[in-house]
């Protein structure tokens, strides 16, 4: 896999078709296999991104696709251009990063990268349209890593912020906070 282009060659290339060469940028991310040099391949899926923001699919390629490696090394380097693309526009990058949790989580086993994209996400998301679920993915993280009290800070202040309305899920959420302070109670 060769170096990306400067985005100005790409731009310049485009012929004012920036959205339209961004999606060729992906396909052509996608004609090499796993074995790429990632490194140039984040480059490549960045130029699309700085060709066309609003496009999420070279974090889907990114989340989805790359983080799926046997190697270690080249999902974690997957995942941080997630994590570092999400800053640009939360709201809209949500679910990627929210995936990339759970991937650090499940298959690196590393809780405290799972922890720090969840916060992300907790902290840096204003849409109602992002479900609580992944507001509230850091409180389950923090219970894995054993936080306890932290773990039920956190989730007191959402009960207490009022933005979970559902009925189901503030009995669920109660129901989670008392268990919490049982666990944390058992511990002393």
């Amino acid at each position: 896999m060769p170096d990306p282009p400067t985005v100005q060659a790409l731009r310049l290339a485009s012929l004012g078709e920036r959205e339209a060469l961004a999606r060729l940028l992906s396909l052509y991310v996608q004609s090499f296999d796993m074995d790429a040099d990632y490194e140039r391949m984040i480059g490549w899926l960045r130029r699309g991104l700085e060709l066309d923001p609003r496009s999420a699919y070279p974090l889907f390629l990114a989340a989805r696709v790359y983080a799926e490696s046997p190697d270690p090394a080249r999902v974690r380097l997957a995942l941080d251009f997630v994590y570092q693309q999400f800053f640009r526009d939360p709201d809209a990058r949500w679910a990627p990063l929210a995936h990339a949790a759970l991937i650090a989580k499940h298959r690196l086993g590393d809780l405290p990268l799972a922890r720090r994209y969840a916060s992300a996400v907790q902290r840096h998301t204003r849409s109602p349209d992002v479900p609580l679920w992944a507001k509230q993915m850091e409180i389950f993280i923090l219970e894995d890593m054993n936080e306890l009290a932290a773990a039920r800070i956190m989730l007191g202040g959402l009960l207490e912020s009022g933005t979970v309305h559902d009925p189901a899920e503030l009995r669920f959420l109660r129901q989670r906070l008392e268990d919490l302070e049982a666990r944390i109670a058992g511990a002393k």
